[in-house]
C-alpha cells in the first residue's frame, strides 16, 4: 500500500506543520491501556509501518502501561527523525488500573521529564495537560497547572502547551496567561459536546485532536454503526472507519487526527481515509 504524501495536507502543531494524519498509540498498551501489548510483534509492525506510510506526528503518555509505550516507542523510532512527539501528564495509574490524578505543579513537571527520559529526548514537540474528569478528586488551581507548563516550555522541555479535556472556558483562561498551540478533547461524528472548543480554536488557529474520533474504543461504539456513517460508506465505496475521520478531515479544518490500533490493516486504513473525498450528500447525511 502506498498514500499520496501529504494526502490530507498539513496543520501547524507549534513551530512547524505536521500531516494532519497521524498516530495515537494509547492501544499498543495491554486491556485497559493497562500492561504490556497483547501482541508485541504486532505493536512494533504497527509502528514501524506508520512511520513507512508518512505518518509524523505520534501522540503517547506515560501513563499509557504505565510506561510500557513510550518505552516501546523509544527501542522501535528513536531518533524519531522527522517525527514530532506529543505527550500528556496531569494523571497516573493505580495498582488496580484505577486512572488517579497526579495534577499538582511539581507532578506536572516530573511526569515531563518521566516523558522524556523514557523517549530519549531533550524536547517534546508538545505536552498536553489533561484536566482530570470531575469526581476524581483535584483540587488544584488550574492557573497554577498552566503556569507549570509555561515553566516547563521556558526551560526547554517542550515546545509548546496543549491542553486536554478541556472546556471552551477553561481554554479561554489558559489563552489569557499563555499560547496554546493544540486542544484534545474527545469529537466525533456522533459524540459534538466539544464544538464550542473546536470553534474557538479554529478562531485562534490553535490544532484541535480529538480523541476518540471513532468512538472510545471501550466496549460499545455508535460511531462505527451509525445508519448515516455505514449507509456513507457503501456509497462511497470505503469503510465506516474512513467516513467518520474523513468527515472530520473535511469539517474542521484545523484538526489533526491520531487514531490508534493495534493491526496493520487498521492502521493502513485509518490513514487512506485522506484520500476519501465526501460530497454534498454525504456532508449533508452525516450532519
Amino acid at each position: 500500500m502506498t498514500l499520496p504524501a501529504d494526502a490530507a495536507g498539513t496543520f501547524p502543531l507549534g513551530p512547524a506543520p505536521v500531516r494532519r494524519l497521524g498516530y495515537g498509540a494509547m492501544q499498543l498498551a495491554g486491556p485497559g491501556v493497562f500492561g504490556p501489548p497483547r501482541d508485541r510483534d504486532a505493536a512494533v509492525a504497527v509502528l514501524r509501518r506508520a512511520v513507512e506510510l508518512g505518518v509524523d506526528h505520534v501522540d503517547t503518555s506515560q501513563y499509557y502501561g504505565p510506561d510500557v509505550v513510550n518505552d516501546l516507542l523509544r527501542e522501535v523510532l528513536h531518533p524519531y527523525d522527522g517525527v514530532a512527539l506529543v505527550s500528556k501528564v496531569g494523571a497516573k495509574r493505580g495498582p488496580k488500573a484505577e486512572w488517579l490524578p497526579w495534577d499538582r505543579p511539581e507532578d506536572l513537571r516530573q511526569g515531563i521529564e518521566d516523558n522524556l527520559r523514557a523517549l530519549g529526548v531533550e524536547r517534546l514537540r508538545a505536552v498536553n495537560l489533561r484536566v482530570m474528569d470531575p469526581g476524581h478528586g483535584s483540587d488544584v488551581p488550574f492557573d497554577e497547572q498552566v503556569d507549570a507548563m509555561v515553566q516547563a516550555r521556558e526551560d526547554g522541555l517542550i515546545e509548546g502547551v496543549g491542553l486536554s479535556n478541556v472546556s471552551a472556558e477553561q481554554l479561554t483562561q489558559a489563552l489569557a496567561r499563555t499560547e496554546v498551540v493544540c486542544v484534545q478533547n474527545p469529537y466525533n461524528v456522533v459524540d459534538r459536546a466539544s464544538q464550542p472548543v473546536v470553534d474557538l480554536c479554529g478562531e485562534r488557529g490553535i490544532a484541535f485532536v480529538p480523541f476518540f474520533p471513532l468512538g472510545s474504543g471501550f466496549g460499545v461504539d455508535p460511531v462505527l454503526t451509525t445508519p448515516s456513517v455505514t449507509a456513507t460508506a457503501q456509497r462511497l465505496g470505503c469503510t465506516p472507519a474512513q467516513v467518520a475521520l474523513a468527515w472530520i478531515l473535511a469539517t474542521v479544518p484545523h484538526a489533526l487526527l491520531i487514531p490508534g490500533t493495534g493491526s496493520v490493516g487498521h492502521l493502513e486504513e485509518n490513514l487512506a481515509a485522506g484520500t476519501v473525498e465526501l460530497d454534498e450528500q454525504a456532508l449533508t447525511d452525516l450532519g
